[in-house]
């Protein structure tokens, strides 16, 4: 007997139920005026140690806090909460990628008061997490000089429903021979309109550019709810 007929109606109900619960975070976001950034990457790319370094400078002019996906150990937890800002950590266990039910649930029993920036940090994997959305604003794809220029075309989902690539470990490009035109080819093949930046976090190449970029980004998601409040003090 084939089951797989049952195995893609199971996965079907349990991506609805995830949208749902995504939709209802997205709109929590909303009101509360907080921007989410998700980060997604395979296991090495340097992901923790960027989003410590973006964590570090942004947590002096915006409340900032981070959420991280992690089979088993919390490693990354505690190297990001270096940079002085609240840092939660989700277990998955066998689970290879967050779910919108796990970053509801963070949320909802970790009191650390307003907050205009919220970090999710995904499990290291390039495949599950493509397919859940998380209730973010904007998702980061982050990939190394070292892993291979065709990347994007190895896991096409994951760029393809990324709002911004980040290129990281510039420092070590030329010992990578890494060809810069040809990933920008193969992203611009899966992702025609992809933001892209080339960063090295343990240098701090490029990090100020993403930094406003970021800020940017912020600003705009908190006009709105500002203007808003502007209006009720006067009212």
């Amino acid at each position: 007997m084939n089951s797989q007929p049952r195995i893609v109606e199971v996965r079907k109900n349990i991506l609805k139920q995830n949208d749902v619960i995504a939709r209802r975070l997205r709109e929590r976001f909303q009101h509360e005026g907080i921007f989410v950034m998700s980060l997604v990457s395979s296991p090495g790319s340097g992901k923790t140690l960027f989003l410590e370094k973006l964590m570090s400078v942004l947590r002096h002019k915006y409340r900032v806090a981070a959420l991280v996906g992690d089979l088993a150990t919390e490693n990354d937890a505690l190297r990001l909460a270096r940079s002085g800002a609240p840092v939660k950590q989700i277990t998955t266990g066998t689970l290879c990628h967050l779910e919108a039910s796990m970053v509801e649930q963070a949320l909802n029993g970790w009191d650390v008061g307003p907050l205009d920036v919220l970090f999710v940090e995904n499990v290291g994997n390039l495949v599950c997490p493509s397919s859940y959305d998380l209730g973010e604003k904007l998702r980061v794809v982050l990939m190394s000089v070292t892993e291979g220029e065709d990347k994007p075309l190895k896991y096409p989902t994951i760029f393809n429903g990324a709002d911004l690539a980040v290129i990281t470990k510039v420092d070590l490009a030329a010992a990578a021979e890494f060809d810069s035109l040809s990933l920008e080819r193969n992203l611009r093949l899966v992702r025609p309109d992809i933001r892209i930046f080339y960063v090295s976090a343990k240098n701090g190449d490029a990090m100020d550019s993403c930094v406003d970029f970021l800020e940017a980004q912020i600003r705009t998601l908190r006009a709105p709810l500002h203007a808003e409040r502007q209006i009720q003090a006067v009212t």
